[in-house]
């Protein structure tokens, strides 16, 4: 299987979907353990959520499972909420703290899972960003998460429905970061926050980069918000999943009325 699938748009927007796959390679499956291989922290039906509300949106999506690699940590491994529990570049537990391999990777085996998925991943972002700057003059990355609600390892209490993250502010005009937490906070339905416990991870912070014109944005959901189940199968809710799409349309609506002031 190839490590990152892209889908050309025509449009200034890009969405990346890096936690959304389920693909671990053979070698890679033989040395996790039962939980491991569970996936429980996929981002579950990210792809189906997201399907068709920008039909003319670049896609680029990681099909590996982020137990293989984080294609949403720095290379170097670095973490990007220093002082608070989170989980590396190659996960050694579930945001559960519970242990995932029988046989943790060394220092060679992350070397040759980052050459081999995380900066694929990363070279195919990072040019169908610029093919779209090219083409309008910016580009505006979305990258799409989804997560649990309730993790305490992670977090205390319950996680808003959108956690809408910036780099508090440091990765898009202003305008564009208004008019997302404008639209959320607008619902009645789902609650919202803005550079909250998830501020944007390495994609947003890297790529987020006004003054080059390439704006960023991360959009966390709480799977509770349109699964029926934040446990497996992790089926999609066909009641909540259709109101949250609503919602994320005008998100995108609301993205696209501020485009005319970057050009």
């Amino acid at each position: 299987m190839e490590a990152v699938n892209v889908t050309k748009g025509s449009s200034p927007l890009v969405l990346a979907q890096p936690h959304s796959g389920t693909w671990l390679p053979d070698e890679v499956r033989e040395v996790l353990n039962d939980e491991g291989r569970a996936l429980l922290d996929t981002d579950w039906r990210i792809p189906e959520l997201y399907e068709g509300l920008v039909p003319d949106a670049s896609l680029v999506r990681a099909n590996f499972s982020r137990y293989v690699i984080d294609a949403n940590r720095p290379p170097d491994g670095a973490s990007l909420y220093p002082g608070q529990n989170t989980t590396g570049l190659v996960p050694l537990v579930t945001f559960d703290d519970r242990p995932i391999w029988h046989s943790e990777p060394d220092d060679v085996e992350v070397a040759r899972r980052l050459e081999l998925y995380h900066a694929p991943y990363h070279a195919a972002l990072s040019a169908e960003l610029e093919r779209v700057r090219q083409q309008h003059g910016f580009a505006v990355l979305y990258d799409c998460h989804s997560i649990r609600s309730n993790i305490p390892f992670l977090f205390d209490g319950t996680l808003p429905d959108l956690n809408i993250g910036t780099n508090s502010g440091a990765s898009c005009a202003g305008a564009i970061e208004s008019a997302v937490a404008d639209a959320c906070a607008e619902s009645s339905a789902f609650t919202s926050v803005l550079n909250g416990r998830f501020k944007g991870g390495w994609t947003t912070r890297h790529y987020g980069k006004p003054a080059d014109n390439i704006h960023a944005v991360q959009m966390e959901i709480a799977q509770s918000a349109y699964l029926e189940s934040e446990a497996p199968p992790f089926a999609l809710s066909s009641e909540k999943s259709a109101e949250l799409r609503a919602l994320l349309a005008r998100v995108f609506d609301a993205i696209q009325s501020t485009l005319g002031d970057l050009k």
